[in-house]
């Protein structure tokens, strides 16, 4: 499960995308118009890394995607995945990434496609401790079935092709697709996708895999 201090947040993680989406070649929306549609969540199975996946619009008909990873001290080698950094007020300091360059989130998403699993559940927690939870604005899937193998994406290349961001190795590739797609192309073996968050939305593709 994922937990959600309700605390403050500075800046926010909207005021982090605003900044830095205009400089990715796959964005051509109004950062002043950010909207969001929602939002998913993995776990971590080490506790360690926070992983959402946001879903937006930007005064365009795209609907956006960029799943991010929160971390508390900055990644080995994340340079060129920084989204920026965040002053939490129970968890402090937190370094932000553009998720398709962490390891973690890698394997995490990999995995739910792979094996057929769903966002993880989600609960708020006051200054107290107190514990509640709630529906995730944004409910995902993978296509595959539990017990099937998931390749390994430690070590991957990146690079962009059109509206996804793609991590490669010699056996695998896996894509996150940043404009909602409703074809995931290339013949994947698996998909992660939402279901009609908005309307005309059914089964709209966040990410695939081909091995």
């Amino acid at each position: 499960m994922s937990i959600i201090h309700r605390t403050t947040l500075s800046p926010s993680k909207y005021d982090l995308l605003a900044a830095w989406l205009p400089a990715q070649p796959w964005f051509a929306g109004d950062v002043a118009r950010l909207a969001p549609v929602g939002a998913y969540r993995f776990d971590d199975p080490e506790g360690e890394v926070g992983l959402e996946g946001h879903v937006f619009t930007a005064g365009d008909e795209v609907v956006y995607h960029v799943p991010l990873a929160y971390r508390g001290a900055a990644l080995d080698d994340g340079d060129d995945f920084v989204v920026g950094t965040m002053e939490h007020g129970v968890l402090g300091r937190r370094w932000a990434y553009d998720a398709i360059g962490d390891p973690v989130f890698r394997a995490v998403l990999s995995g739910a496609i792979v094996r057929g699993e769903h966002g993880s559940r989600e609960f708020t927690q006051d200054a107290e401790g107190n514990s509640a939870e709630r529906e995730p604005s944004v409910r995902v899937r993978g296509t595959g079935t539990a017990g099937e193998p998931v390749p390994d994406l430690a070590a991957v290349r990146v690079l962009s092709e059109g509206a996804a961001t793609i991590a490669e190795t010699e056996f695998a590739r896996l894509a996150v697709h940043r404009a909602v797609a409703v074809d995931a192309g290339d013949d994947p073996v698996g998909t992660l996708s939402l279901r009609g968050e908005w309307p005309g939305a059914v089964d709209a593709l966040l990410a695939s895999l081909t091995v």
